[in-house]
């Protein structure tokens, strides 16, 4: 009897063996094989350099709204901007003409790469918002971007274009960020896709 079980199971073809327990399903190597690159949406093309300047713009959406609507609630917006905790004293509005609906703020803020119970790493970012207002949209642009970087021990100064741009801020396979100049980069586009978020959201 025990020799006609084990002849049997001898006599089984290969495919009716249960699976090892380390044998994985060709989905999920394959699922597996594609690794998501957390760096991705920073990468090529994501800073903008029009006419040697880094500038980021946005048509922004006000479907029904007049140019004085839309006016009105930005410039409501950017003034508020200005009293927030991360600003500084000289982060104002520059320009407010109601009847051209057209705003600009200029903006001293800190950009947080890291806080912990010890250490802060910050950088002051220094940049110009100006709100073109029209009949069911509003023109936004994010320009004149600068940086004061570790101001309370050794300062260093950084323009845009010399310091977040595809040249400056990525590996030469454009596939990562640099270590430093591309935490610039990472945060900067942050700010700039939470600013223009907010604004269509508050004109939609």
């Amino acid at each position: 009897m025990k020799k006609f079980i084990i002849a049997a199971l001898f006599a089984l073809p290969m495919g009716a063996t249960a699976q090892n327990t380390w044998e994985m399903p060709e989905e999920e190597e394959e699922a597996l094989a594609v690794k998501v690159n957390p760096d991705a949406k920073y990468l090529a093309g994501a800073v903008p350099v029009v006419d040697g300047k880094v500038v980021f713009s946005a048509t922004l959406d006000a479907p029904g709204k007049s140019a004085g609507e839309i006016y009105s609630i930005l410039r409501k917006y950017m003034l508020r901007m200005t009293k927030e905790k991360n600003q500084f004293d000289t982060s104002c509005l520059v320009m407010q003409d109601s009847l051209e609906h057209t705003l600009a703020g200029s903006y001293q803020e800190w950009l947080v790469f890291k806080s912990t119970g010890l250490s802060l790493d910050r950088t002051r970012l220094k940049y110009t918002m100006i709100a073109q207002c029209s009949d069911g949209k509003a023109d936004v642009t994010i320009s004149r971007i600068s940086y004061l970087y570790e101001e309370e021990r050794n300062p260093m100064k950084y323009t845009a274009e010399e310091w977040i741009t595809d040249e400056n801020a990525l590996r030469k396979n454009k596939q990562k960020l640099l270590p430093v100049s591309g935490k610039f980069r990472r945060k900067t586009v942050d700010r700039k896709n939470y600013l223009f978020n907010k604004l269509q959201t508050l004109i939609k």
